[in-house]
C-alpha cells in the first residue's frame, strides 16, 4: 500500500473504532489531524504554522488545487502535483 492508502485505511479503522458515535468520520479525521498538527511542530521547523495555514488557504481557496495534492501521490512512481 500507498503512504496515502495506509491513511486512508487507518482514516476507515478509526471510524470503525468510534462505532455509533456521533460524527465518528468528523472524530477519525481530528484525531488523524491531531497528529499531523502535532509532526509538522516537531518536525516543520520554524515556520511549521505557516505550511499548515497555506494548506488550510488551499483547502478553502481553490478546493480543486487542494485535491489534487492529496491525491497526487497515489503511487509510488507518482509526481507531486502542486
Amino acid at each position: 500500500m500507498t503512504p496515502l492508502e495506509k491513511v486512508e485505511a487507518l482514516f476507515d479503522e478509526l471510524v470503525t473504532h468510534y462505532g455509533e458515535a456521533e460524527d465518528r468520520e468528523v472524530r477519525a479525521a481530528a484525531k488523524l489531524l491531531l497528529v499531523a498538527l502535532d509532526k509538522f511542530k516537531t518536525h516543520g521547523g520554524v515556520n511549521w504554522s505557516g505550511l499548515v495555514d497555506e494548506y488550510v488557504q488551499m483547502a478553502t481557496q481553490d478546493p480543486e488545487r487542494f485535491k489534487r495534492v492529496v491525491h497526487g501521490n497515489r503511487g509510488p512512481t507518482d509526481s507531486f502535483i502542486a
